[in-house]
């Protein structure tokens, strides 16, 4: 009985981890389009790649995007690159960027963390810009929060099946 028991679990008799017998990896791109918010309002446009492997319990997504953003009345541009994942279906998502701030006078690179929360399309996140000291009229986020519409116009699905020992 004890056993039968042990067999049932997850690692089997000897804890070794039981693999699926099918692995299903979904890589998904396209454009995104948002608006931040904080001290100043700025529209962002970009694209981001996202990679998951589809399971059960917990599956992993993990993000990279590109992009860049304009406050139309302070005249200043900015880049942002970063990454972000998430650990589970329903939880938050982390992450951090690296930017680049200008008002054409003046150039401004910093990190900013970020936590937030992805549902389908919509991707709501707050964080905070850390750069180095502030010029005089240089107009920019501080602490902001920022609402990411996606559009997947990419799909590829992978399927990696175990193969089976024989006997």
């Amino acid at each position: 009985l004890p056993l039968v028991g042990l067999s049932q679990k997850n690692e089997g008799i000897f804890g070794k981890k039981k693999k699926p017998l099918v692995e299903i990896s979904v890589k998904k791109s396209g454009p995104y389009l948002g608006i931040q918010r904080g001290k100043y309002t700025v529209l962002e446009i970009g694209a981001e790649r996202q990679w998951k492997q589809v399971r059960l319990k917990n599956p992993h997504t993990h993000a990279a995007h590109l992009g860049f953003n304009y406050n139309f009345k302070y005249n200043i541009l900015g880049y942002d690159m970063g990454y972000w994942f998430k650990t589970n279906r329903l939880g938050l998502t982390y992450g951090a960027n690296i930017f680049m701030r200008t008002n054409f006078d003046a150039t401004r690179i910093g990190i900013a963390p970020v936590i937030g929360y992805k549902i389908w399309l919509l991707h709501l996140q707050t964080g905070y810009h850390f750069m180095p000291r502030l010029p005089e009229n240089f107009e920019t986020n501080g602490f902001f929060v920022s609402l990411r519409i996606g559009i997947i116009n990419e799909r590829d699905v992978d399927f990696n099946w175990r193969k089976r020992k024989k006997k």
